[in-house]
Protein backbone atom coordinates (compact mmCIF):
# COMPACT_ATOMS: atom_id res chain seq x y z
CA UNK A 1 0.00 0.00 0.00
CA UNK A 2 1.45 3.37 -1.03
CA UNK A 3 1.89 6.07 1.65
CA UNK A 4 -0.61 8.91 1.77
CA UNK A 5 0.10 11.73 -0.70
CA UNK A 6 0.46 14.87 1.42
CA UNK A 7 1.84 17.04 -1.39
CA UNK A 8 -0.08 18.73 -4.19
CA UNK A 9 1.43 18.45 -7.65
CA UNK A 10 1.98 22.02 -8.91
CA UNK A 11 0.70 23.18 -12.27
CA UNK A 12 3.84 23.54 -14.39
CA UNK A 13 2.10 24.34 -17.68
CA UNK A 14 3.02 28.07 -17.35
CA UNK A 15 6.67 26.99 -17.70
CA UNK A 16 6.23 24.91 -20.83
CA UNK A 17 7.38 27.40 -23.46
CA UNK A 18 10.45 28.65 -21.60
CA UNK A 19 13.06 30.45 -23.69
CA UNK A 20 15.46 27.73 -24.84
CA UNK A 21 13.48 26.04 -27.61
CA UNK A 22 13.12 22.99 -25.32
CA UNK A 23 9.76 22.58 -23.62
CA UNK A 24 9.88 23.04 -19.84
CA UNK A 25 13.48 24.30 -19.86
CA UNK A 26 14.13 27.97 -19.02
CA UNK A 27 17.45 29.80 -18.82
CA UNK A 28 18.22 33.10 -17.06
CA UNK A 29 21.49 34.96 -17.68
CA UNK A 30 23.04 37.56 -15.41
CA UNK A 31 25.25 40.41 -16.58
CA UNK A 32 28.07 39.31 -14.29
CA UNK A 33 30.08 36.31 -15.41
CA UNK A 34 29.84 33.02 -13.59
CA UNK A 35 29.13 29.31 -14.01
CA UNK A 36 26.23 27.78 -15.89
CA UNK A 37 24.19 26.18 -13.13
CA UNK A 38 21.23 23.85 -13.74
CA UNK A 39 18.50 22.68 -11.36
CA UNK A 40 16.53 19.69 -12.63
CA UNK A 41 13.25 18.34 -11.31
CA UNK A 42 10.96 15.45 -12.31
CA UNK A 43 13.63 13.02 -13.38
CA UNK A 44 10.86 10.69 -12.18
CA UNK A 45 7.28 11.74 -12.79
CA UNK A 46 5.96 10.86 -9.34
CA UNK A 47 8.64 12.75 -7.37
CA UNK A 48 6.79 15.99 -6.68
CA UNK A 49 9.22 17.77 -4.38
CA UNK A 50 11.54 19.05 -7.11
CA UNK A 51 8.65 20.49 -9.10
CA UNK A 52 7.44 22.25 -5.94
CA UNK A 53 10.90 23.73 -5.34
CA UNK A 54 11.28 25.00 -8.93
CA UNK A 55 7.73 26.37 -8.89
CA UNK A 56 8.68 28.43 -5.83
CA UNK A 57 11.76 29.78 -7.63
CA UNK A 58 9.64 30.84 -10.61
CA UNK A 59 6.83 32.34 -8.51
CA UNK A 60 9.32 34.46 -6.53
CA UNK A 61 11.01 35.70 -9.73
CA UNK A 62 14.43 34.69 -8.46
CA UNK A 63 17.21 35.37 -10.96
CA UNK A 64 20.95 34.72 -10.87
CA UNK A 65 23.20 37.59 -9.80
CA UNK A 66 26.02 36.07 -11.86
CA UNK A 67 26.42 33.40 -14.48
CA UNK A 68 23.58 31.40 -16.03
CA UNK A 69 20.77 29.54 -14.29
CA UNK A 70 18.78 26.87 -16.13
CA UNK A 71 15.63 25.36 -14.63
CA UNK A 72 14.27 22.15 -16.13
CA UNK A 73 11.37 19.79 -15.64
CA UNK A 74 12.56 16.51 -17.13
CA UNK A 75 10.07 13.65 -17.48
CA UNK A 76 6.97 15.77 -17.97
CA UNK A 77 5.17 12.99 -19.86
CA UNK A 78 5.30 10.81 -16.74
CA UNK A 79 4.39 13.75 -14.48
CA UNK A 80 1.28 14.49 -16.53
CA UNK A 81 0.08 10.96 -15.73
CA UNK A 82 0.51 11.41 -11.96
CA UNK A 83 -2.56 10.28 -10.03
CA UNK A 84 -2.53 10.64 -6.22
CA UNK A 85 -4.81 7.59 -6.04
CA UNK A 86 -2.08 5.52 -7.74
CA UNK A 87 1.09 7.54 -7.12
CA UNK A 88 3.64 4.84 -7.86
CA UNK A 89 2.46 4.30 -11.45
CA UNK A 90 4.00 7.43 -13.01
CA UNK A 91 7.68 7.02 -12.16
CA UNK A 92 8.30 6.80 -15.92
CA UNK A 93 6.43 6.07 -19.14
CA UNK A 94 8.62 3.46 -20.87
CA UNK A 95 11.85 3.26 -18.87
CA UNK A 96 13.78 4.99 -16.11
CA UNK A 97 14.90 8.43 -17.30
CA UNK A 98 17.74 8.21 -14.79
CA UNK A 99 19.36 5.16 -16.41
CA UNK A 100 19.78 6.41 -20.01
CA UNK A 101 22.63 8.93 -19.63
CA UNK A 102 25.41 7.06 -21.40
CA UNK A 103 26.73 7.90 -24.85
CA UNK A 104 25.82 4.41 -26.07
CA UNK A 105 22.21 4.83 -24.99
CA UNK A 106 21.78 8.41 -26.15
CA UNK A 107 23.35 7.77 -29.56
CA UNK A 108 22.09 4.21 -30.03
CA UNK A 109 19.13 2.90 -32.06
CA UNK A 110 16.72 2.29 -29.17
CA UNK A 111 13.63 4.45 -28.77
CA UNK A 112 11.47 5.31 -25.78
CA UNK A 113 9.65 8.32 -24.34
CA UNK A 114 12.49 8.85 -21.88
CA UNK A 115 15.26 8.49 -24.46
CA UNK A 116 13.58 11.00 -26.75
CA UNK A 117 13.33 13.49 -23.90
CA UNK A 118 16.95 12.91 -22.85
CA UNK A 119 18.15 13.44 -26.42
CA UNK A 120 16.24 16.73 -26.61
CA UNK A 121 17.67 17.91 -23.28
CA UNK A 122 21.21 16.71 -23.94
CA UNK A 123 22.56 19.87 -25.67
CA UNK A 124 21.70 22.08 -22.73
CA UNK A 125 22.99 19.52 -20.21
CA UNK A 126 26.24 19.50 -22.19
CA UNK A 127 26.52 23.26 -21.66
CA UNK A 128 26.05 23.08 -17.88
CA UNK A 129 28.94 23.45 -15.43
CA UNK A 130 27.19 22.42 -12.19
CA UNK A 131 23.97 20.42 -11.86
CA UNK A 132 21.53 19.80 -9.03
CA UNK A 133 19.10 16.92 -9.65
CA UNK A 134 16.24 16.79 -7.10
CA UNK A 135 14.71 13.42 -6.19
CA UNK A 136 12.70 11.68 -3.48
CA UNK A 137 12.55 8.09 -2.20
CA UNK A 138 10.14 5.18 -1.84
CA UNK A 139 10.77 4.56 1.85
CA UNK A 140 10.76 6.70 4.98
CA UNK A 141 14.52 7.13 4.97
CA UNK A 142 16.26 10.29 6.11
CA UNK A 143 17.29 12.59 3.23
CA UNK A 144 20.53 11.81 1.40
CA UNK A 145 22.99 13.47 -0.93
CA UNK A 146 24.23 10.98 -3.54
CA UNK A 147 27.62 12.48 -4.33
CA UNK A 148 28.87 9.89 -6.79
CA UNK A 149 32.37 8.39 -6.63
CA UNK A 150 34.48 11.53 -7.20
CA UNK A 151 36.10 13.92 -4.74
CA UNK A 152 34.50 16.87 -6.55
CA UNK A 153 31.05 15.37 -5.99
CA UNK A 154 31.70 15.06 -2.28
CA UNK A 155 33.09 18.61 -2.21
CA UNK A 156 29.92 20.01 -3.82
CA UNK A 157 27.73 18.13 -1.34
CA UNK A 158 29.83 19.51 1.51
CA UNK A 159 29.56 23.07 0.20
CA UNK A 160 25.78 22.75 0.09
CA UNK A 161 25.69 21.50 3.68
CA UNK A 162 22.46 19.56 3.14
CA UNK A 163 21.25 16.89 3.33
CA UNK A 164 23.06 15.83 6.47
CA UNK A 165 24.00 12.39 5.10
CA UNK A 166 26.34 12.30 2.09
CA UNK A 167 26.71 9.01 0.20
CA UNK A 168 29.61 8.30 -2.16
CA UNK A 169 28.44 5.68 -4.65
CA UNK A 170 29.05 4.37 -8.16
CA UNK A 171 25.46 4.35 -9.42
CA UNK A 172 23.55 1.42 -10.92
CA UNK A 173 24.34 -1.57 -13.12
CA UNK A 174 21.08 -0.92 -14.98
CA UNK A 175 22.30 2.35 -16.51
CA UNK A 176 23.90 5.77 -16.03
CA UNK A 177 22.25 8.49 -13.95
CA UNK A 178 22.00 12.10 -15.07
CA UNK A 179 24.32 13.13 -12.21
CA UNK A 180 26.99 10.76 -13.64
CA UNK A 181 26.62 11.86 -17.25
CA UNK A 182 29.83 12.55 -19.20
CA UNK A 183 32.01 15.25 -17.61
CA UNK A 184 30.06 15.24 -14.33
CA UNK A 185 31.66 11.88 -13.53
CA UNK A 186 35.10 12.68 -14.97
CA UNK A 187 37.54 13.43 -12.12
CA UNK A 188 39.65 15.51 -14.52
CA UNK A 189 36.75 17.83 -15.44
CA UNK A 190 35.75 20.90 -13.45
CA UNK A 191 32.08 20.12 -14.11
CA UNK A 192 30.20 18.63 -11.18
CA UNK A 193 26.77 17.40 -10.13
CA UNK A 194 24.76 16.80 -6.99
CA UNK A 195 21.77 14.50 -6.54
CA UNK A 196 19.60 14.98 -3.47
CA UNK A 197 17.09 12.42 -2.21
CA UNK A 198 14.83 14.63 -0.12
CA UNK A 199 12.83 12.00 1.79
CA UNK A 200 9.78 9.86 1.11
CA UNK A 201 8.06 10.86 -2.13
CA UNK A 202 4.89 12.46 -0.85
CA UNK A 203 5.59 13.65 2.70
CA UNK A 204 5.22 17.37 3.42
CA UNK A 205 8.69 17.60 4.91
CA UNK A 206 10.20 16.22 1.68
CA UNK A 207 9.18 19.39 -0.17
CA UNK A 208 10.77 21.49 2.57
CA UNK A 209 14.05 19.57 2.15
CA UNK A 210 13.90 20.08 -1.63
CA UNK A 211 13.40 23.83 -1.21
CA UNK A 212 16.24 24.11 1.31
CA UNK A 213 18.55 22.03 -0.90
CA UNK A 214 17.78 24.20 -3.92
CA UNK A 215 18.47 27.48 -2.13
CA UNK A 216 21.60 26.24 -0.37
CA UNK A 217 22.89 24.96 -3.74
CA UNK A 218 22.41 28.37 -5.35
CA UNK A 219 23.80 30.16 -2.30
CA UNK A 220 26.97 28.08 -2.01
CA UNK A 221 27.74 28.79 -5.68
CA UNK A 222 27.15 32.54 -5.16
CA UNK A 223 24.36 32.50 -7.74
CA UNK A 224 22.01 34.32 -5.34
CA UNK A 225 22.62 36.59 -2.37
CA UNK A 226 22.17 35.42 1.22
CA UNK A 227 19.39 37.97 1.69
CA UNK A 228 17.45 36.41 -1.19
CA UNK A 229 17.94 32.89 0.15
CA UNK A 230 17.11 33.75 3.76
CA UNK A 231 13.36 33.98 3.10
CA UNK A 232 13.34 30.36 1.93
CA UNK A 233 15.71 28.77 4.46
CA UNK A 234 15.25 27.58 8.06
CA UNK A 235 16.45 30.11 10.65
CA UNK A 236 19.13 27.77 12.00
CA UNK A 237 22.06 26.30 10.04
CA UNK A 238 22.05 22.58 9.28
CA UNK A 239 23.88 20.17 11.61
CA UNK A 240 27.28 18.73 10.64
CA UNK A 241 27.23 16.28 7.77
CA UNK A 242 28.18 12.61 7.96
CA UNK A 243 29.61 10.54 5.12
CA UNK A 244 28.93 7.01 3.89
CA UNK A 245 31.17 5.24 1.41
CA UNK A 246 29.27 2.62 -0.59
CA UNK A 247 31.34 -0.49 -1.22
CA UNK A 248 28.72 -2.83 -2.73
CA UNK A 249 25.63 -2.27 -4.87
CA UNK A 250 23.45 -5.36 -4.70
CA UNK A 251 21.99 -5.99 -8.15
CA UNK A 252 19.14 -8.52 -8.27
CA UNK A 253 20.13 -11.62 -10.24
CA UNK A 254 17.22 -13.92 -9.39
CA UNK A 255 13.64 -13.80 -8.17
CA UNK A 256 12.06 -13.57 -5.77
CA UNK A 257 14.32 -11.10 -3.99
CA UNK A 258 13.18 -10.79 -0.36
CA UNK A 259 14.61 -8.72 2.49
CA UNK A 260 14.77 -10.43 5.87
CA UNK A 261 13.35 -7.38 7.67
CA UNK A 262 11.38 -4.22 6.74
CA UNK A 263 14.41 -1.99 6.18
CA UNK A 264 13.81 1.70 5.36
CA UNK A 265 17.44 2.77 4.95
CA UNK A 266 20.44 3.86 7.04
CA UNK A 267 20.08 0.88 9.37
CA UNK A 268 23.48 -0.14 10.77
CA UNK A 269 23.97 -3.92 10.81
CA UNK A 270 26.49 -4.62 13.54
CA UNK A 271 27.95 -7.96 12.45
CA UNK A 272 29.60 -9.07 9.23
CA UNK A 273 27.89 -12.08 7.68
CA UNK A 274 24.38 -11.07 8.75
CA UNK A 275 21.80 -12.22 6.20
CA UNK A 276 19.80 -9.17 5.09
CA UNK A 277 18.07 -10.62 2.01
CA UNK A 278 17.69 -13.62 -0.26
CA UNK A 279 18.25 -13.26 -3.99
CA UNK A 280 16.40 -16.35 -5.17
CA UNK A 281 18.26 -19.09 -3.27
CA UNK A 282 21.38 -16.97 -2.66
CA UNK A 283 21.84 -15.30 0.72
CA UNK A 284 22.86 -11.63 0.69
CA UNK A 285 25.09 -10.95 3.70
CA UNK A 286 26.76 -7.89 5.15
CA UNK A 287 30.45 -7.83 4.13
CA UNK A 288 31.78 -6.20 7.31
CA UNK A 289 30.81 -5.03 10.79
CA UNK A 290 28.68 -1.88 11.14
CA UNK A 291 27.42 -2.09 7.57
CA UNK A 292 24.98 0.68 6.57
CA UNK A 293 22.02 -0.12 4.31
CA UNK A 294 21.44 2.64 1.78
CA UNK A 295 18.10 3.04 -0.02
CA UNK A 296 16.66 -0.50 0.09
CA UNK A 297 14.30 -0.69 -2.85
CA UNK A 298 10.68 -1.74 -3.16
CA UNK A 299 11.20 -2.43 -6.88
CA UNK A 300 12.66 -5.91 -6.62
CA UNK A 301 13.03 -7.15 -10.19
CA UNK A 302 16.00 -8.83 -11.88
CA UNK A 303 18.66 -6.35 -13.05
CA UNK A 304 17.69 -3.56 -10.63
CA UNK A 305 19.58 -2.36 -7.56
CA UNK A 306 18.05 -3.82 -4.40
CA UNK A 307 20.20 -1.98 -1.86
CA UNK A 308 23.63 -0.42 -1.45
CA UNK A 309 25.99 -1.41 1.36
CA UNK A 310 28.39 1.07 2.89
CA UNK A 311 30.13 2.33 5.99
CA UNK A 312 30.51 5.65 7.75
CA UNK A 313 33.82 7.38 7.05
CA UNK A 314 35.45 10.52 8.35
Amino acid sequence: MAPKVELEAPDITPYRTGNTGIDYVTTFRARASGPHVMVNALTHGNELCGAIALDRLFRHDIRPKRGTLTLSFANVAAYEAFDPKNPTASRFVDEDFNRVWSEDMLEGPRDSTELRRARVMRPIVDAVDILLDIHSMQRLSAPLSLAGPTAKGRALATRMGVPVTVVSDEGHAAGVRLRDYAAFADPASSKSAALVECGQHWKRETAAVAIESLFRFLLCLDVIDREVAAEHLPPTPPPPQRYIEVTHAITITDEPFVFTAPYDGLEVIERAGTVIARDGKREVCTPYDRCVLVMPSQRLSRGLTAVRLGRYVS
